[in-house]
């Protein structure tokens, strides 16, 4: 069994920045993190939390941003998703 990658409730030193969707109401999450990524600087990560895979958001994300943002997960799990969204100068 793998145990978290990280913790979604606090930053780290380095330029990653937490997004936990778990608590965002459900019609809000697309538009919060299309705002979210929006404001990343290249170089910049999203560390995306959430209790479910989002096969739909990310075929969203790469119509949006294409090759400008880079999609890795770290834990993929049932109930137990973290996937860093980086964005590419």
């Amino acid at each position: 069994m793998m145990h978290p990658i990280h913790a979604c409730n606090h930053t780290t030193p380095e330029a990653l920045y937490p997004f936990d969707a778990r608590g965002i109401a459900k019609r809000f999450r697309h538009a919060a993190i299309f705002g979210a990524l929006d404001a990343l600087q290249p170089g910049e990560t999203m560390r995306f939390c959430n209790d479910h895979d989002p096969l739909p958001l990310l075929a969203q994300l790469q119509q949006r941003y294409g090759a400008h943002v880079n999609i890795e997960y770290q834990q993929r799990e049932p109930g137990a998703i973290v996937i860093d969204f980086s964005v590419v100068g």
